[in-house]
């Protein structure tokens, strides 16, 4: 079983930055591919980046790219989203994922094993 906790939500104005952390548990968290997602109301969720389990590799959204930076400190078991340049259709229920049997990097969700239970993020015009 794999515990996440996502932290680090708020409400910021337009063009402003936040930095989600995501906490794992286990010794094996190390060897996870890590994801973070999104869900915006009366939307379905959808993928904003995804790291591998050494953080040499990474993949974002298209909505996001050049503005979000996905990162992971494995010896804390945490895994970051640092979001700059913040826009109101950024707000959102941000969700990590831990994907346990990484084969490549997946942006489908169905791909992934554990969630987080989500931290809000608001970004006011």
């Amino acid at each position: 079983q794999v515990q996440l906790v996502e932290s680090g939500g708020g409400l910021v104005q337009a063009g402003g930055s936040l930095r989600l952390s995501c906490a794992g548990s286990g010794r094996t968290f190390r060897l996870y591919s890590m994801g973070w997602f999104r869900q915006a109301p009366g939307k379905e969720r959808e993928f904003v980046a995804v790291v591998s389990w050494s953080g040499s590799s990474t993949l974002y959204a298209d909505s996001v790219k050049g503005r979000f930076t996905i990162s992971r400190d494995n010896a804390k078991n945490t895994v970051y989203l640092q979001m700059n340049s913040l826009k109101p259709e950024d707000t959102a229920v941000y969700y990590c994922a831990a994907d346990t049997s990484p084969i490549r990097l997946w942006r489908a969700g169905a791909n992934y094993d554990y969630w987080g239970q989500g931290t809000q993020v608001t970004v006011s015009s």
